[in-house]
């Protein structure tokens, strides 16, 4: 028996209806997904429209072929740590941390990702077995050459006229420096310390009265230390400082000794402006260019020499690719941020 007029109408009606829902969930998708492509892909693959809008709920049988990827993974994107080791020439090294995937934490992570996401890899880093402190009583010239960070060290004994420039100019290019004060300096200079510590750098030991350290006795190369760490608790609240560096690069092994039961490392330089020989800036520059290398210590003082050299001293270390840090970071184990290779899909 044929359809009648109104049967023919109402199918027609259903038929239209049906298109036009299809044709809004099209829609929908491409309003909150952006791309058809996607979604005609979805469908010639036979998934679930809607699987896009959410993470995927992954089968028990998936999610351990997940798991056991990421473990396989893991071994391949492993780096170990470097130890902290005595170099013939360097001294004392610092270790590196190694990097390694932490697993657990990328399947959770990986668990609420799309199916069509790479998985997103957490890492953690491992300390070496031998750090700094380990090796004894050595002297530290620069930092691992693993890690390319470098520092700036600004020996503080006189100049006061080039420091606000000098600020000034690290403050423009958002660097921190190191800055290693001589006690009597200190003692009549404690505001504008405190203004060098305000603006976010680190302050640390250069003796008392600038000496030859190696020279004096044990007794007075003690007097000359804890005199200016003295006064880098009382004046400034510095309570955990690390670093000695001896005036004029001087000390023997009672320097060491010393420095060490006060719980201090020694540090001293990799490169020298030598800018209390009034170069010009631009033969600074030069140099430093020339000889910038990973874990790199740069000496400076409160020089016009220095002080005009600074941009310039800067720009070419953020040009070869380093950071800049205090010589606390740049003497730590701790890696410097990089770009982990993407991930795998799944």
């Amino acid at each position: 028996m044929g359809l009648d007029k109104r049967g023919v109408g109402d199918m027609a009606l259903r038929k239209a209806a049906a298109i036009a829902a299809s044709l809004l969930m099209v829609l929908v998708f491409i309003r909150l997904n952006g791309d058809i492509s996607a979604f005609i892909h979805s469908v010639k693959a036979g998934h679930d429209a809607t699987y896009a809008f959410g993470p995927p709920s992954l089968s028990e049988e998936e999610k351990k072929e997940l798991y056991n990827r990421i473990v396989a993974e893991a071994e391949s994107r492993y780096s170990a740590p470097i130890d902290a080791r005595i170099d013939r020439v360097w001294h004392a090294i610092p270790g590196y941390n190694g990097l390694a995937v932490d697993i657990e934490r990328t399947y959770e992570a990986a668990l609420q990702a799309a199916r069509t996401d790479s998985i997103p890899y957490q890492y953690k880093e491992i300390e070496p077995k031998i750090g700094l402190g380990d090796l004894g009583a050595q002297p530290v010239y620069r930092g691992n050459p693993n890690k390319r960070m470098i520092a700036f060290m600004v020996n503080v004994a006189w100049g006061n006229e080039y420091i606000d420039p000098i600020l000034e100019t690290f403050a423009r290019e958002n660097v921190k420096a190191t800055f290693f004060l001589d006690g009597s300096w200190l003692n009549k200079n404690s505001e504008l310390a405190r203004k060098i510590m305000d603006a976010g750098h680190e302050l640390s030991n250069h003796a008392y009265s600038h000496p030859d350290m190696k020279n004096l006795n044990r007794s007075d190369q003690s007097s000359q230390i804890t005199r200016t760490e003295k006064l880098l608790q009382e004046r400034l609240g510095i309570g955990d400082n690390r670093w000695f560096a001896p005036p004029s690069g001087s000390y023997n092994g009672a320097t060491l000794q010393i420095a060490k039961e006060l719980g201090l490392q020694t540090v001293l330089w990799t490169i020298d402006t030598i800018d209390w020989m009034k170069p010009a800036p631009s033969a600074i520059v030069e140099k430093i260019d020339r000889k910038l290398e990973p874990g790199a210590l740069i000496l400076m003082h409160p020089t016009a020499s220095s002080s005009q050299a600074l941009p310039g001293m800067i720009a070419s270390a953020k040009a070869k690719g380093y950071l800049i840090g205090t010589v606390s970071q740049t003497l730590s184990s701790e890696r410097t941020p990089a770009v982990v290779e993407g991930g795998v899909g799944f």
